[in-house]
């Protein structure tokens, strides 16, 4: 009798657990915003989604920023000249012509990874109004905050690498990078990946776990593993119509058969040669058919198409 009671109680205490992390996975995919709207930008193409490892959420996030869909920039242009803020009215004029595309991987591709990412998602785009009331654009400087916030309310253990960039209509695409995959352009003349210079490449640490070392407050926020140095932004150039520029996740640099043996090495290019004349959204699902037909996944996948028309 007193073993059945055992047995019983194990039940119920199991079915419980289960119930609640039914009813947790269930919130944390509600609490997890949306991307927002793909940006419409002329002569440019986007697309991209994520790939949740588990099928509901987890720790790859993307955000749009469609300046002219989310803000009313001409009303900020306006109140930016009367205030004689004619800098600020100049940079919020640049922001017609351009868009801002965030993808975010936060460590691991559980539930609660999700709520790593939706709390970043709330704190970007809360600062990215900041930004257009005091410098009309979005600058490195939000993403220094970001990182000392992440920094004082995070473990080591809990991380997050980031890009973001924003695209304009002649395809300069400016970003910053925090331990996140560089993105790598797929040229139309050439037919083949082109590899990206940059004039200088440093690997900036995952947001949260280092402070910055020009952070004001840097005397409140003591770090036993060093401080980091202030971010700074990269640029590519699509210069042809019909280059494509891929923005991604580890989950997709890494996915394959084995270490050995990855998709992005031994059939992406092949694949997009066969592919690149589709629109972005094409591009993005039959890539996305490919890859899952190469292997299994074995964490969230996220990318995104950028192509130049």
């Amino acid at each position: 009798m007193e073993k059945e009671r055992e047995h019983t109680d194990v039940y119920k205490t199991l079915k419980f657990l289960r119930n609640e992390l039914k009813n947790f996975g269930g919130i944390a995919a509600q609490l997890k915003p949306s991307s927002g709207e793909i940006p419409e930008i002329n002569g440019i193409d986007i697309y991209g989604e994520v790939i949740p490892f588990n099928g509901v959420a987890g720790g790859d996030h993307i955000i749009y920023v469609d300046f002219n869909k989310r803000y009313d920039l001409d009303r900020r242009i306006a109140k930016a000249q009367k205030d004689n803020q004619q800098e600020i009215a100049e940079k919020l004029q640049m922001n017609k012509r351009r868009a801002g595309i965030l993808l975010a991987d936060a460590a691991g591709h559980n539930i609660t990874d999700a709520l790593l990412v939706a709390m970043l998602h709330q704190a970007f785009l809360t600062g990215v109004q900041y930004e257009l009331k005091q410098n009309g654009e979005v600058t490195a400087d939000l993403f220094e905050i970001l990182n000392t916030r992440f920094f004082n309310s995070s473990s080591l253990s809990k991380f997050i690498t980031l890009i973001y960039g924003e695209i304009a209509d002649t395809g300069k695409f400016r970003f910053i990078n925090a331990a996140h995959p560089l993105p790598v352009v797929f040229s139309n003349l050439y037919d083949k990946l082109i590899e990206v210079c940059f004039q200088q490449i440093y690997r900036f640490p995952p947001i949260g776990t280092l402070p910055s070392e020009e952070d004001v407050d840097s005397d409140r926020n003591v770090s036993v593993l060093g401080y980091k140095r202030k971010y700074f932004v990269y640029e590519i150039h699509l210069m042809g119509a019909g280059d494509i520029l891929l923005l991604y996740t580890d989950g997709f640099s890494e996915h394959g058969i084995d270490k050995e043996t990855t998709y992005f090495s031994s059939r992406l290019e092949e694949t997009l040669k066969r592919i690149k004349n589709g629109s972005a959204r094409e591009i993005y699902f039959n890539l996305k058919e490919d890859l899952l037909n190469f292997a299994e996944p074995h964490d969230d996948i996220g990318f995104v198409v950028v192509k130049k028309i």
